[in-house]
């Protein structure tokens, strides 16, 4: 059975070295705005809603090579956001590590002090792309002509921000596309052998990526690392929500390990 077309994904929960540090980054930076910090724990988003809670761990070292977090994607409202967005990135020497036409959206990549990955996007007018989602892909994205949509730098996202996707290290592909597709009912939009795959509700592009680029076999990072705590399935109503806990049980995780819990 599908899952709920109106499903999205929310929350980010990340652990990180220096939380001083990462808040800042993250404020100054990104521009999301803090909404609360309490032991050694920090909630941060936009327009008063939790998109990333972090969680200090002092000391954490990266935890490349493990399944985990890929990134976590920001979506902004409109593409003069984005633009605004990057000419603040250009201003202040915000480092980016990568920049893509993916034909569904533009998109612009960072990794935060603890290396974990950040994408921040504008996704192209569904009319464009709505019957073709499977024509995700990767091109060199045409800064110049983002750049035009804006005439100002900011800072600060959007109060309209949301996470539109989150996208995943896994230890085996085809093992990610049974769990999200064939027991929570997520559609694979796309698949790029047994790298990469790209999951949604309701024919979005993608809420969930999943690739083995880095983690093919691996297993969850261990304590004493920077890593994905849980990401959050956003269900539309508390019928929903029941029916696909009744699937995934009382911990919820991939078979890589990656944990989740679901909200309405």
């Amino acid at each position: 059975m599908a899952i709920a077309a109106q499903t999205t994904v929310g929350a980010v929960h990340l652990t990180v070295a220096d939380l001083e540090r990462s808040l800042a980054y993250y404020r100054d930076a990104i521009g999301l705005e803090v909404l609360e910090t309490s032991g050694g724990e920090a909630s941060l988003g936009a327009g008063g809603r939790e998109l990333l809670h972090l969680v200090e761990e002092p000391g954490a070292r990266p935890a490349d090579g493990y399944s985990g977090l890929f990134h976590f994607a920001l979506l902004v409202p409109a593409r003069s956001d984005l633009s605004a967005w990057l000419r603040h990135a250009i201003d202040d020497r915000v480092t980016l590590t990568g920049a893509s036409d993916h034909f569904v959206s533009e998109a612009l990549y960072l990794r935060d002090p603890d290396h974990h990955g950040i994408e921040i996007y504008a996704d192209r007018p569904r009319e464009v792309w709505g019957a073709h989602p499977e024509r995700i892909g990767t091109w060199p994205l045409d800064i110049d002509d983002l750049l035009s949509a804006s005439d100002a730098p900011r800072t600060a996202l959007p109060a309209g921000t949301r996470m539109g996707h989150v996208h995943l290290r896994v230890a085996d592909v085809d093992e990610t596309i049974a769990y999200y597709r064939d027991l929570l009912g997520f559609d694979l939009i796309a698949q790029l052998g047994d790298q990469a795959a790209f999951l949604s509700a309701g024919g979005y592009h993608h809420h969930l990526g999943a690739n083995t680029w880095e983690s093919r076999g691996a297993a969850q990072a261990p304590e004493g690392t920077a890593r994905l705590g849980q990401f959050t399935i956003v269900l539309p109503d508390e019928a929903e929500r029941e029916r696909i806990a009744r699937l995934v049980g009382d911990d919820p995780h991939d078979p890589s390990g990656n944990r989740f819990v679901l909200s309405t």
